[in-house]
């Protein structure tokens, strides 16, 4: 069987290179928030995973936002222990089940999910590609083929996102 009707574009992809531990990546949800209020289903918005050797739950927190993803509350688990950094720092993994507590996720599961580390080869593939392409701290940005380092500061990184999903938009309407 064929269908005729036209085969949709692709909408552009931003891949959020994201430590859930990370005090820049909290600082750079404002700018995530405003990229998908403005483009909604224009643009899709990945989170990967780069848990840094230097904060001791960031690799627990990825495994947890990928039991929050698949619970159907990715984004809000993500923003959630995002808003609480500093308490991650000091009460761990506990404050990982609490956060899906707060939400509504199944609380049991993320404890066992992190016991049984299922999420583990997905947030270990994401690291690994970041190191490929060349992600050395995080907030990372890929877009359109171009990396933009948020770690050291955000500031125009938003603006420069927005010129280049712009261009990709336009480029689809041609």
């Amino acid at each position: 069987m064929s269908d005729s009707s036209p085969v949709p574009a692709a909408v552009p992809v931003l891949d959020v290179w994201c430590e859930l531990q990370c005090p820049d990546c909290h600082t750079a949800l404002d700018d995530v928030r405003a990229l998908r209020a403005r483009y909604g289903h224009r643009l899709e918005v990945r989170l990967r995973h780069f848990p840094l050797e230097k904060h001791k739950y960031a690799f627990a927190a990825a495994q947890a936002a990928e039991e929050a993803l698949e619970q159907g509350k990715g984004w809000p688990y993500v923003e959630a222990v995002l808003g609480r950094v500093a308490e991650l720092d000091r009460k761990g993994e506990p404050l990982l089940v609490e956060v899906a507590r707060e939400l509504g996720l199944d609380a049991e599961e993320f404890d066992t999910a992190l016991v049984d580390g299922r999420h583990i080869l997905i947030v270990d593939a994401d690291q690994a590609e970041g190191k490929a392409i060349g992600v050395t701290g995080t907030p990372t940005y890929v877009i359109g083929g171009e990396r933009l380092d948020g770690g050291k500061s955000q500031e125009g990184l938003r603006e420069r996102i927005e010129e280049i999903v712009d261009r990709l938009l336009a480029g689809q309407e041609a």
